[in-house]
């Protein structure tokens, strides 16, 4: 089963990498370039999150400013905003948006993850399997990978069950059943999560906009959120298989700017960088994968040179595949 399912789309041959002042034969930076990529810019990094909520507090404006007409793009900029912090916090799970580990952790949970409906230490766990083995026996999103390239009809019957929430409903679902878990600490999280989500519904209920919170929050998470993550997470590593080389576990994909304004926000979508070395803040990747590219272990032979273009892959028109919908 796992040699049908595994390894649609692994390139069957990757250049050859030179080993230059910045990168090792391998792919790793240099100890002295690694420390240099490794530093947090904290101050930086407190603008992106201050910006963030200016960002979500003005499309909240506009939406009661201009009216109806404004509102199917605001369904869909609120999808593009759990995004944003979702990708924030990613790099806050990672330790790596503040040197402080304390305001780390604060806001990583309390300003990022539990407004997005997310446990940041449960995601934090969870994440750490995926890094420590790709595709390994404790892989967490496997299911997300799996059976790629797959025929257009059942990509297309995901990102209908994504875009229509029913992907989102099953989730929720998941996390409300997180109130009964029988670790003390889960428990905890929910109902902090869900005093941060009351508190969001008050705000609007006080301001006289009750129907922001349901329809332009709760709402664009359980359908435009759903179809972007799934987009973005097949394109990391969808049909990818278990390896030491980073390049067969992971895609990389040219970033262009309508990409990295709706789907891959804060540098996320310099993914083979990531995963060469995932102590390296969001900020710093872009010099990482421009040290890649001159060391020859990133070229044009299996870089793919968009997104429609990595999605078109995953959904090759010969591809049958039975029992994956």
């Amino acid at each position: 089963m796992r040699s049908t399912l595994m390894g649609g789309m692994v390139p069957a041959s990757l250049p050859e990498c030179r080993e230059t002042e910045r990168i090792r034969a391998d792919g790793r930076p240099q100890p002295a370039f690694r420390e240099e990529l490794r530093r947090i810019p904290s101050w930086r990094n407190a603008w992106s999150v201050l910006f963030l909520y200016v960002q979500t507090a003005a499309v909240v404006w506009a939406t009661v400013a201009l009216g109806p007409w404004s509102w199917p793009f605001t369904f869909v900029l609120m999808g593009r905003t759990f995004a944003q912090y979702l990708s924030l916090m990613h790099d806050a799970a990672h330790r790596l948006l503040f040197s402080n580990r304390r305001l780390n952790d604060f806001v990583g949970r309390w300003l990022l993850g539990y407004p997005s409906l997310t446990n940041t230490d449960g995601y934090r766990r969870v994440h750490a399997a995926h890094h420590r083995e790709e595709f390994g026996a404790d892989e967490p999103d496997l299911p997300l990978y799996i059976g790629y390239p797959i025929g257009p009809a059942s990509f297309r019957r995901k990102l209908v069950r994504d875009a229509t929430g029913r992907t989102g409903v099953k989730l929720l679902a998941q996390f409300f059943r997180s109130a009964r878990s029988k670790d003390g600490k889960v428990r905890a999280t929910f109902w902090k999560i869900i005093a941060v989500q009351a508190v969001m519904l008050a705000a609007a209920i006080l301001a006289g906009y009750w129907w922001l919170y349901p329809f332009f929050w709760i709402a664009p998470y359980l359908t435009v959120w759903r179809v972007i993550n799934r987009l973005r997470s097949i394109a990391e590593h969808g049909g990818m298989d278990a390896s030491k080389d980073r390049r067969r576990t992971t895609h990389t994909v040219r970033q262009h700017p309508v990409a990295r304004f709706m789907v891959v926000p804060y540098r996320i979508g310099l993914h083979l960088a990531h995963h060469v070395d995932s102590g390296i803040p969001f900020r710093n990747l872009p010099t990482l994968h421009a040290a890649l590219c001159e060391a020859g272990y990133v070229d044009d032979s299996f870089e793919y040179a968009s997104y429609p273009a990595i999605w078109r892959a995953l959904r090759a028109e010969h591809v049958e595949t039975a029992g994956l919908a």
